[in-house]
């Protein structure tokens, strides 16, 4: 489909992807020390003004903001959907939309209203009034310096992801949105999503180590980034943290004379279908719990929790929601697949441990598929894999295949998928599946470990081994896991849908 100005969204998209910071660039920036500052956000500001915004017009949709290293995705999502089942019910909120990264399959997957993701018309449509907005303006106004250190004119228009916020921000806006919950991308303190002045309630989901070079090697620096999405005058909630990281968060509550509410696991979760049934995703619900009841509060006025009770359409929320390539079960003939995005060595252990109940149901080989782009401490991750397997008694993957990226065998990347930031020689020479393959072997010299150059290729290696000799009742049990990127690729090819 086609905008009102003839352009698609498949346009939308390589102009986009023109707006990515290359990988020589993205290296020149880490070798001299460049991180995200405050500049990030000055800059944010100015762009939001040239397509024709305050900030004060963000207090119209009445945001609930969500940080972490862990879980922010899914405390979104159990926020969003409990909103929806009091939207059926109450009409309240009106429209809802849910900003989150990254996508799956589909770029558009990351502006969702009323659970749904914008379509490709819509999309475009707003997609290029804003960089039509931007161009108008640098032209009107001038190249403008905000990064006075430098002197550097800032570009006429944000790099990908804040681009996709921004816009976010004009979608949202003019379609009428009452209740929306914005999940950060990394960080917080300088998170392009900060702009926002009055959220209607901030939340911080577990902390851990992540993203060092922007945030910080220690969960204490980590923490502080994350404590920056609390706002005055607004509510503020967290879960149980390491300590380190708990003093941080109070402490910069404290500086912002923000009253944190540190949650528990919510006790009327009794009976509540949450899934996976595991503490971590309890912890989560919870969050979404808090979020939702204060987004309530905030808009409807008839509306007071029940403390000792969930009404149904919480529960239905909870139950009801939709949070794709995570602890997900795809049965292809006698091939059981298990998918699971995780991108740290906590969240991996977290998978493997969800992997090995399901698989406490079945019997047959155990398979692999696993990567993690550009980033070489990944490869100290596998080791967490296979322990945690052997600790939950079921003993080692049989096969184990180390892909890129990159969707498929032919045609390459799906174009939502291109990524500019990792290095084009090494993903094009296998240099990180390498690596992996050489320490998997290493930790256990008996599975049989494969290198392919494309998701495609194997997801095909496995339904392969389906086709060998299988004893009568067994399946191959297989696990995709790892990078986002890696998890939506195979969900487009095992589906075969465009967005999710």
């Amino acid at each position: 489909m086609a905008s009102q100005s003839g352009r698609t969204y498949n346009d939308a998209i390589d102009a986009l992807n023109s707006l990515q910071t290359p990988y020589v660039i993205v290296e020149a920036r880490r070798k001299a020390g460049i991180r995200p500052d405050a500049t990030s956000i000055a800059e944010m500001q100015v762009y939001l003004r040239r397509i024709g915004y305050n900030l004060s017009d963000l207090d119209r949709l009445n945001i609930l903001h969500v940080a972490g290293t862990k879980g922010k995705g899914s405390t979104c999502a159990f926020a969003a959907s409990i909103l929806s089942q009091y939207q059926k019910s109450h009409s309240i909120p009106r429209r809802i939309g849910l900003f989150t990264s990254p996508h799956l399959i589909a770029v558009r997957e990351r502006i969702r209203i009323n659970g749904a993701p914008v379509s490709a018309d819509v999309f475009a449509r707003y997609f290029f009034e804003v960089w039509d907005k931007l161009g108008e303006a640098e032209e009107t106004e001038g190249q403008k310096v905000v990064d006075q250190r430098l002197g550097i004119p800032m570009p006429p228009r944000p790099v990908y992801s804040r681009y996709l916020t921004l816009m976010s921000y004009h979608l949202f806006l003019q379609e009428g949105i009452d209740v929306a919950v914005y999940e950060t991308g990394i960080g917080g303190e300088f998170d392009a999503t900060n702009i926002v002045e009055h959220p209607v309630a901030s939340g911080i989901s577990s902390l851990g180590i992540d993203h060092v070079f922007a945030l910080g090697d220690t969960v204490e620096k980590i923490a502080w980034h994350k404590a920056g999405i609390m706002k005055t005058g607004s509510a503020a909630f967290t879960i149980e943290q390491v300590p380190d990281a708990a003093k941080v968060l109070q402490d910069r509550a404290r500086e912002k004379d923000v009253s944190l509410k540190v949650l528990g696991v919510d006790s009327r979760l009794k009976g509540v279908d949450v899934r996976p049934d595991a503490l971590f995703q309890k912890k989560n619900a919870s969050l979404g719990i808090a979020l939702a009841e204060t987004a309530l509060q905030n808009i409807d006025p008839s509306f007071t929790p029940d403390p000792s009770a969930l009404s149904k359409e919480f529960v239905d929320g909870l139950e009801q929601v939709v949070w794709r390539g995570r602890c997900e079960v795809k049965v292809e003939g006698p091939i059981i697949w298990h998918v699971d995005g995780a991108h740290t060595p906590d969240s991996l252990k977290m998978a493997t441990r969800w992997y090995a109940g399901e698989c406490e149901k079945r019997t047959g080989p155990k398979a692999l598929i696993f990567n993690q782009q550009g980033r070489d401490e990944a490869v100290n991750f596998l080791k967490g894999i296979i322990s945690t397997l052997k600790s939950q008694g079921q003993g080692s993957f049989e096969h184990v295949v180390f892909c890129t990226n990159v969707t498929y065998s032919s045609t390459g990347y799906k174009r939502d998928f291109v990524n500019y930031q990792y290095d084009p020689v090494a993903i094009k020479a296998l240099t990180a599946q390498r690596a992996f393959a050489e320490k998997w072997s290493s930790l256990d010299p008996e599975a049989k470990v494969v290198v392919l150059p494309t998701i495609e290729d194997a997801i095909n290696h496995v339904r392969g081994l389906g086709k060998t000799s299988l004893v009568e009742g067994e399946t191959i049990q297989a696990l995709i896991t790892g990078s986002l990127h890696l998890v939506g690729g195979a969900l487009g090819i095992l589906e075969g849908a465009d967005a999710l």
